[in-house]
């Protein structure tokens, strides 16, 4: 029983490639514009070498390794991306027409030469955008492992990125409904980054550290009530090194959303001592203690800025100094306040001025209110019952 035909499909016949008909057009083609065709592949060359001839500017115009990364650079990278594979489609569909070649053949060289530009495009966006990124960081000797780390998973996210789109563009060329792919795509996508946030977070965050540079490796930064050295920008984590020798290992996020503050870029670093003297202290040695200060600091080979009395404590004259540490990166900061400390101790000890700590007096008074002594007058004892007793 035969199968009956749907009304509504229109009456097309499927039938399979007719190789001899196809062979025989093509014979044709070529006998009768063979004039056409030699014309077009001359020109096709042509074409191609010249496509060549500026692939190979590119090349020169990169560049040898090591050389300042500039946006010629960058654009002549990307020139030097370019495939022979596209530089021969676009021979191909300059010169094409020309020929009146089968529409079969048409319709071919079009085909391929959408799939070489699209995917030739891909290549040039991603040279251009990696290297846009490049010349970011160029320079950046801090940065060195961490940035060859992100250099590697940025180049693979671009590159997943550009020849997804590519592909979609291909396919949407071919007719193919790409709206479900698309759809798919964005939603895999957005199920990947709620997994992954976290992690996401802590990259984009080194991302940040690395382009933006807020501080480098082997700088000293306060954040917190900490004062470490950077050792390492990691992808995930920063690790530091406390002034008290112990590694502080914190995520990039985390870090990056406090107030940090860099001690690299001082030219000196300032140290303030705060001196209690006791109020028994005669006037003359008070008055001297500003200028014994300074000769201390200045024997240290320290900045000495100003030290003087500042306030009248419970139990203390207070005294009060600030000097300058030059290059605090080289010089270390709390070896030189120990310094500077240590021999204020030991000149105040040889001038005899001693230093205040918390004491308190006590005085007895009768009902009226007159001072008295703690207790009774007593009647001297002569010497010589004494040596009896």
């Amino acid at each position: 029983m035969a199968a009956k035909k749907d009304p509504a499909l229109p009456d097309i016949a499927v039938r399979p490639p007719n190789l001899p008909e196809m062979w025989h057009s093509t014979v044709n083609w070529f006998s009768i514009h063979a004039l056409q065709i030699l014309v077009a592949v001359g020109v096709g060359v042509v074409i191609y070498l010249t496509l060549a001839t500026l692939r190979q500017f590119g090349s020169r115009l990169n560049g040898k390794p090591g050389d300042t990364l500039g946006l010629p650079h960058v654009i002549g990278r990307a020139i030097a991306r370019t495939t022979h594979f596209f530089m021969a489609l676009v021979a191909a569909r300059l010169v094409v027409s020309y020929a009146n070649p089968p529409q079969m053949v048409l319709k071919t060289v079009i085909f391929l030469f959408t799939i070489a530009a699209v995917f030739q495009a891909a290549i040039w966006a991603r040279e251009i955008i990696l290297g846009l990124i490049e010349r970011k960081t160029v320079g950046d000797e801090g940065h060195g492992e961490t940035l060859a780390n992100a250099m590697g998973l940025i180049r693979v996210l671009v590159t997943f990125g550009l020849f997804a789109i590519a592909a979609v563009v291909v396919l949407d060329n071919l007719g193919v409904n790409v709206t479900g792919l698309v759809a798919g795509l964005g939603i895999g996508g957005i199920a990947i980054g709620l997994a992954a946030q976290g992690i996401f977070s802590d990259l984009f965050a080194a991302l940040s550290i690395i382009f933006d540079k807020p501080f480098r490796r082997g700088e000293v930064i306060t954040y917190d009530q900490t004062t470490a050295r950077v050792e390492k920008i990691g992808l995930k984590s920063t690790r530091l090194r406390a002034m008290t020798g112990e590694k502080k290992v914190i995520s990039n996020a985390n870090l990056l959303q406090k107030e940090i503050t860099s001690l690299h870029t001082l030219e000196q670093r300032r140290v303030t001592f705060s001196l209690g003297i006791i109020y028994q202290t005669p006037d003359e040695k008070a008055d001297t203690i500003p200028s014994i200060l300074k000769h201390i600091v200045e024997g240290e080979g320290f900045h000495f800025v100003n030290a003087g009395l500042v306030r009248f404590g419970a139990s203390s004259l207070d005294f009060e100094l600030n000097f300058d540490v030059p290059d605090p990166d080289r010089h270390d900061y709390f070896q030189s306040r120990h310094r500077v400390g240590l021999a204020i101790w030991q000149r105040f000890k040889a001038e005899g001025i001693e230093f205040a700590y918390p004491t308190q007096t006590s005085f007895t008074a009768a009902p009226d209110g007159r001072t008295i002594m703690p207790y009774p007058d007593a009647d001297p004892v002569d010497e010589r019952a004494r040596r009896f007793t």
